[in-house]
Order: C-alpha cells, then sequence, then structure tokens
C-alpha cells in the first residue's frame, strides 16, 4: 500500500472558463494556468505521481511545453492513471478537498464524481470530494484564488 498527497493552487481571473473536477461551473471568473487549471484533478494527478515515487505533475506536463497549453486536465489525469498502471498499482480511494469562498460547490460534486472515477476506473464512491470555504482569510477567502487538496491509496 502506498500514500500519496498532492496541491494545487490557481489564480482567479476574468476572461477565463472555471473548470473543478472536469465540469465547467458558471462564474464571472476561472482559474488562470498553462492548462485548464482544474485545482482538483491536478491536486489528484499529483497525489497519485507522488504515491507511486513518480515525481510531480510539473515533470510530466512542464508549463513551458506549448502542447500543453489550454490541455483539459481529464487528459493529464488518464495519462498520470496510465503511468500509475503501468507501474502495477491500483487505486484503492481518492479523498480531496477544494478550498473556494464562491462559488457554492455542492452542486457540482456528483458530476466531478463521475467524472473522476470515468477517468481513474474506479466506482464514485471510492472518491470523495469536499467542498470548503476558506472563512474570508487570505488570498483564498478574498476570492483571488482555488485550491485543492487530495490524498489517495494506492495497492
Amino acid at each position: 500500500m502506498r500514500i500519496g498527497i498532492g496541491y494545487d493552487l490557481h489564480r482567479l481571473r476574468k476572461g477565463r472558463k472555471l473548470i473543478l473536477g472536469g465540469v465547467e461551473i458558471p462564474y464571472p471568473k476561472g482559474l488562470f494556468g498553462h492548462s485548464d487549471a482544474d485545482v482538483l484533478l491536478h491536486a489528484i494527478a499529483d497525489a497519485l505521481l507522488g504515491a507511486a515515487n513518480l515525481g510531480d505533475i510539473g515533470k510530466h506536463f512542464p508549463d513551458t511545453d506549448p502542447k500543453y497549453k489550454n490541455i483539459s486536465s481529464k487528459i493529464i489525469l488518464e495519462k498520470v492513471y496510465r503511468l500509475v498502471r503501468k507501474k502495477g498499482y491500483k487505486i484503492e480511494n481518492v479523498d480531496s478537498v477544494i478550498i473556494a469562498e464562491e462559488p457554492r460547490l455542492a452542486p457540482y460534486i456528483p458530476q466531478m464524481k463521475r467524472n473522476t472515477s470515468w477517468v481513474l476506473k474506479i466506482k464514485p464512491d471510492e472518491i470523495s470530494i469536499k467542498a470548503k470555504t476558506n472563512e474570508k482569510l487570505g488570498y483564498l477567502g478574498q476570492k483571488q484564488a482555488i485550491s485543492a487538496y487530495a490524498v489517495v491509496l494506492l495497492q
């Protein structure tokens, strides 16, 4: 059994789509990054890479490489999943949390779980996605950014 932890944070910016867990969420701002900046899927990918001792997301998908510009994070997660499977590991479960002052994410979590479970070839009930605020504190609480943490268990 191996455990990995992942974390990601991106700034919010007007003119970008807000995509979390592969779901486009109506909001006046989106996450700014080289890819679609889906912090949830990035955190899960980093947790998987860490558990399998394969480095981090930046090693495999550098933001200096134009081929990853605006890439869907579902594609990134699928590629990471294949690397983990190639090493012989099976995903037991994923536990994650998104920290965002707004928008309210609860209505979108079921679809986030379905998207993530489809990419990772595991059941939706093997994935936990929670949403929390930062109680109006710091950059997250001032609605300047959104972050996510994830923990995975591999066998």
